[in-house]
Parts: structure tokens; C-alpha cells; sequence
């Protein structure tokens, strides 16, 4: 397995790591940590799943690439395999991010200082807990797939997170700061998307409303309009 294997979720989410020790944490098949240690973006990885059968694909993989002295296969449920400071840096991919703030929020002293997170959905709830957290943002990216999967990375910082600073608040929380400030073509067509999507439906008083005006807010901004 090289990083060329990876799907470009998976791929963005190697770009984005940088580690001594590297937790990727509900690892499935241990396809990410075996492309960390390949192209030299961790020196060591923990691969932690829940679950028997991944886990065992995982522990088989690991072991067919030659790499089970640098990657450590473990079970258990999100972070609680791991000693506390044991590695500077994890990741949480391919789950709703409900289920990634809910890992995160029970990582207690197991928390590294460095994340990268691929949520499924919204990274909306996960953009709010980095600012309750003190988590800045440092990047982020969409990814082609069956649709376009959110990549966020983060490092835990003093003070309020410079990425918004200046940007419509809701606006930067549903669609990340970064990538409005980057005016892709990929954030365009999501809020031209949610525009369409959501005015038929804005009756006042309604959540509909709230996000249209959210991506009209985001729509402004992209056009210089802010």
C-alpha cells in the first residue's frame, strides 16, 4: 500500500498529518496509519477500532506491509487505548461529527495537542467544540467522494482562533473560515446548493430560515460582498 492507494478522503486527511506518534482512532482497516509510516509523515502510529472484524483486517495489513514494529494495532473504544501524552497527534475519520465530538469529548487527558478530522457531515458541531476546546484551526480542505467529505485540521492554541477573525460568524462555523477565505469552487457550489435548497422552504421563524440567511451571509462574502 502506497499514499496513491488511499481514496482522496483518506489522502487528504495524510496531507494534513505531520506526527512523532500518530493515533488514528477507529482505524477499520489500517489503511491510513500503513500510508503515515510509508511516506514518512509519522514515525510510529497506533491503530485503534472498536470493532473484532476490522481489527483483525487491520492487525493482517499491518503485518503484510512489514510494519508491525512501528504500527500498534489496539481495541477499544475511541481514545481510552491510549496513555495519556502518548501521541502528539490523532485522527477521527469517516463518522458523523456528532460521533467524533462525542469520542473527542470523552479523550479527557488522552487528548493530543494536534487533529485531523473527517466527519461525514456538517464539521459544523466540531468547528464549535475546537473554539470551546481552545483548538485553532490551521486547515482545511473538501474532498471528492460519493460526496465532498470535510477535512479539518487542528492545534490546540491560546486565545480566540484567528481564522474567524473578521468573517460572519455563522457563516464560517457552517462553512469553515478557511475555505471562505479561499473562495474555491467546491465551497461556491455548496452554497449555491443550500440557496437553492433551503428558499422554498424559509418560512419565517423556521430553522430553514436561519440556514438560508447562514448562506446567503457565506454568499456575500465569496462575492466581495461581506
Amino acid at each position: 500500500m502506497t499514499p496513491a492507494t488511499l481514496d482522496a478522503r483518506l489522502g487528504a486527511v495524510l496531507a494534513l498529518v505531520r506526527a512523532e506518534v500518530h493515533a488514528d482512532i477507529g482505524t477499520d482497516h489500517a489503511r491510513l496509519p500503513v500510508a503515515l509510516i510509508r511516506s514518512g509523515r509519522a514515525r510510529r502510529c497506533v491503530a485503534v477500532d472498536l470493532n473484532p472484524g476490522p481489527l483483525a483486517q487491520a492487525r493482517r495489513n499491518v503485518a503484510g506491509a512489514g510494519l508491525a514494529g512501528r504500527i500498534e494495532v489496539r481495541p477499544g473504544d475511541g481514545f481510552a487505548p491510549l496513555r495519556p501524552g502518548e501521541a502528539d497527534s490523532a485522527s477521527l475519520c469517516g463518522m458523523g461529527a456528532a460521533t467524533i465530538r462525542g469520542v473527542l469529548e470523552r479523550a479527557g487527558v488522552a487528548l493530543p495537542p494536534r487533529l485531523v478530522l473527517q466527519p461525514n457531515d456538517s464539521p459544523e458541531p466540531l468547528r464549535v467544540w475546537a473554539q470551546a476546546r481552545g483548538y485553532h484551526l490551521t486547515a482545511e480542505t473538501l474532498a471528492a467522494g460519493y460526496w465532498l467529505y470535510p477535512v479539518l485540521a487542528l492545534e490546540r492554541a491560546d486565545g480566540p482562533d484567528p481564522a474567524y477573525a473578521g468573517l460572519p460568524p455563522a457563516a464560517a462555523l457552517r462553512y469553515g473560515p478557511l475555505l471562505l477565505r479561499a473562495a474555491g469552487a467546491a465551497l461556491r457550489e455548496q452554497v449555491e446548493a443550500d440557496l437553492r435548497r433551503l428558499t422554498p422552504h424559509a418560512a419565517p421563524g423556521r430553522p430553514a430560515e436561519r440556514e438560508l440567511a447562514t448562506a446567503q451571509e457565506a454568499r456575500a462574502w465569496l462575492d466581495g460582498g461581506a
